[in-house]
């Protein structure tokens, strides 16, 4: 790990600034910019009513918008800020690489934006598991009674953050691979990488592509870089990171704890890295128990929550405190209803192979409610290893028949219903048959290891569906 310096602030006033994307990210963005004194214009390929209004607003305030043209660099363009889901191959990127045009994300501005006093960031990122590790870090942040906010790809806006009147001590940053992407000059106090496996490969073109994106949140590191002992992907990120002189690492593993890292031992989270002689000592942080639900790949978010919270002086008391008053988001992991024996667990946001193997790790014997948009996954190797957990599947969605293949290779023995159906009432079918193939003793889980757009919204709006199917068959009394 060598070391790196922070860029320099710009001088606003005056500069061009092309902004990509209406929407969450643009369209604070683009304001932002205005009142700074840059010339802005937004390019936006969608030109529907809901895009023609906020256009309409941004130009009441004297920002150009052009609407159905995201494709053409407007002439004079300094500088680009991107919503962070533009994919780096579209024309008007190639055009400004071409120019020599900087571009930069949300985050990349946020943190240019940031003043001299700014509070640090903490920040996670990886396949899975980011939003439950941020939340559970800001949760330990203020048991230690410091301010701070769970901020970036999850609630508040990191533009926000930067430049609202709340004051901060620190931030919990979550940071998704496309964020990172467009935000070259990101240096946090300490940062994290929870796991690494294929995931987005559409929008980053490989694998090799979209590790070196997770890896840029140790650039500059302070203090600790985190990796997963388990997953040694992430520590050769950190092994390949640029970091400040004295950044450590720092592992975290479900097993016990070497030298700097955090691990369990029996049913304690311990700590061997922030302690007077890691050597020789080990600090008692929480238990398992006091994890929510306790399944491993939480207690693992735990872990990797704990050593950023220790990375910054968190005292142990404050991590079992906020590890306690934790409570998951809805849709992780969520026990929905206990039916004749049967227990419904919703796990919606499981919506890749890695997040559903996490999944079905936790339960045992499991009937698996799977299916979705496959985004170019493949299932061999999830069901290879679930195999012997499970009691039945029942299918659902657009690429269900790559999951089905994978089940008739390696578990040709489960009993499998395929429900030829993508609309949003295949999820109560689905339930029912779950039903009929479970037993007393067993979980019915919905981590359908793809994405949800084929059928809902997103994958909340599938969780719910799941949830009301599930309390439909209660009331009936048919389970």
């Amino acid at each position: 790990m060598g070391i790196r310096k922070v860029s320099e602030q710009l001088d606003w006033q005056g500069k061009r600034v092309t902004v990509a994307g209406l929407g969450v990210s643009g369209i604070p963005a683009a304001r932002v910019l205005h009142g700074l004194g840059a010339v802005v214009t937004v390019v936006n390929d969608g030109d529907d009513e809901r895009s023609r209004a906020q256009a309409a607003e941004l130009e009441a305030v004297g920002i150009t918008v052009r609407l159905g043209d995201g494709a053409t660099l407007p002439p004079g363009t300094e500088l680009i800020v991107t919503a962070p889901g533009w994919k780096p191959d579209k024309p008007l990127f190639l055009a400004a690489e071409a120019a020599g045009v900087e571009i930069w994300g949300d985050v990349e501005l946020a943190w240019r934006l940031r003043g001299p006093d700014a509070a640090p960031w903490l920040a996670v990122t990886g396949t899975n598991g980011k939003t439950t590790t941020v939340r559970m870090l800001a949760s330990i942040l203020e048991a230690a009674g410091l301010r701070t906010a769970a901020v970036g790809n999850i609630g508040v806006s990191l533009l926000d953050a930067v430049l609202g009147d709340e004051e901060y001590d620190v931030l919990a940053v979550e940071l998704s691979s496309y964020q990172l992407h467009w935000a070259p000059s990101l240096r946090a106090h300490s940062a994290a990488v929870l796991n690494l496996a294929p995931d987005h490969l559409d929008w980053h073109g490989s694998m090799d592509a979209y590790a070196a994106d997770k890896g840029r949140i140790y650039e500059g590191n302070r203090i600790a870089c985190v990796y997963n002992a388990a997953d040694k992907a992430t520590e050769d990120l950190v092994r390949e990171a640029d970091v400040e002189e004295g950044c450590r690492a720092i592992g975290f593993t479900l097993g016990t704890p070497g030298p700097s890292q955090l691990g369990v031992v029996d049913d304690l989270l311990v700590d061997r890295a922030f302690v007077a002689d890691r050597q020789k000592n080990a600090q008692e942080l929480a238990q398992v128990s006091d994890v929510q639900p306790p399944a491993p790949h939480n207690v693992a978010n735990a872990l990797a929550a704990a050593a950023l919270a220790r990375a910054f002086g968190v005292e142990p008391k404050a991590v079992r405190e906020g590890l306690r008053a934790f409570r998951p988001d809805p849709h992780r992991i969520e026990l929905v209803e206990e039916i004749q024996g049967v227990t419904y667990v919703d796990d919606s946001k499981a919506t890749n192979t890695h997040a559903a193997e996490a999944s079905l790790a936790a339960y045992d014997p499991i009937v698996w409610i799977a299916g979705g948009l496959a985004k170019g996954a493949t299932f061999d190797e999830l069901v290879q290893g679930s195999a012997k957990r499970l009691r039945g599947v029942v299918l659902i969605g657009q690429d269900r028949a790559l999951i089905a293949e994978a089940l008739a290779r390696h578990a040709p023995e489960v009993p499998v219903v395929d429900l030829d159906r993508t609309d949003t009432g295949a999820m109560s079918a689905a339930v029912r048959e779950a039903a009929a193939l479970a037993r007393p003793g067993d979980t019915v889980l919905l981590a359908p290891a793809c994405a949800s757009m084929d059928m809902f919204a997103n994958y909340n709006k599938r969780g719910e569906a799941f949830a009301d199917a599930v309390r439909a068959l209660a009331a009936t009394g048919d389970a």
